[in-house]
């Protein structure tokens, strides 16, 4: 087990290494607006080039990375150069993550909460009206751009129920709207690979035998079949769980809360590329960890799982 987590540990760790250096050079050859802001048309080639050399813009690509990578390993983020000229990027995310992290943590509350009882209800009634209605739900939300239905939920829900359209940190119902449009792909999803995976289960032969013995109904579908459903669940729980914490860029920006998400598309727009590598740092790692607790927690549930090397591993 140690083992195979140090090795998926360093794998993570190669691949964010390799995305945030990818990323990082894919910057350097971004128009001069991105490293010098505003103004940048009426300054003088001699202003121009005194800026970049003070940003150590005018050293070699791989000197720049080092030196990125070591002010990274020290804590220093650096300075924004657009978003907030010379202001650290540090204290900047330090402001934003805490409303992400809120919105996050309820819309995953709320996405498994639904998700998951739901997906287990349609696999017990398959077939009938409940599992009807939540396969609809589950092709409408998958079917459709999500900036549609993300529209028709604020149209419809600020008109109707009369409930706030723009975030406001003093009124917490702003937060209702913008919870339910990022959990509702997640209960999608959850519900989803749920039924799936308990149908599968309920065609298992350790089913029939404990209905051949007289095992209840529901301890078999409790007890047996929604334990083992849940065992793959384990791999995508992680990653959903910490994207949808770090923040939804398009709810964020449409209801104009100031989180992380909304950040990143503010910067690409002001061509900040010094927050926009952080940001990308950000996000990748999110997403690396997210797959990286996915196959751990995977291997902790499931016995069956061979984490040595082998001919069966997985």
């Amino acid at each position: 087990m140690l083992k195979y987590t140090i090795r998926r540990l360093l794998g993570a760790l190669l691949s964010l290494f390799i995305i945030v250096s990818v990323i990082f050079v894919l910057l350097r050859f971004m128009p001069m607006e991105g490293f010098l802001g505003a103004g940048y048309e009426k300054m003088s080639e001699d202003t121009v080039q005194s800026l970049l050399a003070e940003k150590g813009l005018l050293d070699p690509i791989p000197v720049q990375l080092f030196h990125f990578y070591k002010n990274l390993f020290q804590g220093d983020l650096g300075t924004s150069w657009v978003y907030r000229a010379g202001y650290p990027i540090s204290k900047i995310l330090a402001s934003k993550i805490p409303v992400s992290l809120r919105l996050g943590l309820l819309s995953q509350a709320l996405a498994i909460a639904v998700g998951i009882p739901l997906g287990a209800l349609m696999a017990h009634a398959r077939g009938k009206i409940w599992d009807k209605l939540g396969t609809g739900f589950i092709v409408l939300v998958e079917a459709l751009p999500a900036a549609i239905y993300h529209l028709f939920l604020q149209l419809y829900g600020t008109s109707l129920l009369s409930l706030p359209l723009v975030f406001s940190k003093s009124n917490p119902v702003s937060l209702l709207l913008p919870v339910i449009s990022v959990s509702l792909g997640s209960i999608a999803g959850y519900a989803l690979w749920m039924r799936r995976y308990m149908l599968d289960n309920m065609n298992m032969d350790y089913v029939k035998l404990a209905q051949a013995k007289g095992v209840s109904g529901r301890d078999i579908m409790m007890k047996h079949v929604f334990r083992n459903a849940f065992v793959p669940m384990a791999q995508f729980l992680p990653g959903s769980i910490l994207t949808t914490i770090i923040g939804s860029i398009y709810v964020e920006h449409l209801y104009s809360i100031p989180g992380t998400g909304g950040l990143l598309i503010d910067v690409i727009q002001r061509q900040d590329n010094a927050m926009v590598q952080v940001l990308v740092l950000l996000y990748s790692a999110i997403g690396i960890a997210g797959m990286f607790l996915g196959d751990f927690f995977m291997g902790l549930l499931d016995p069956r799982i061979q984490l040595v090397k082998g001919e069966n591993n997985r």
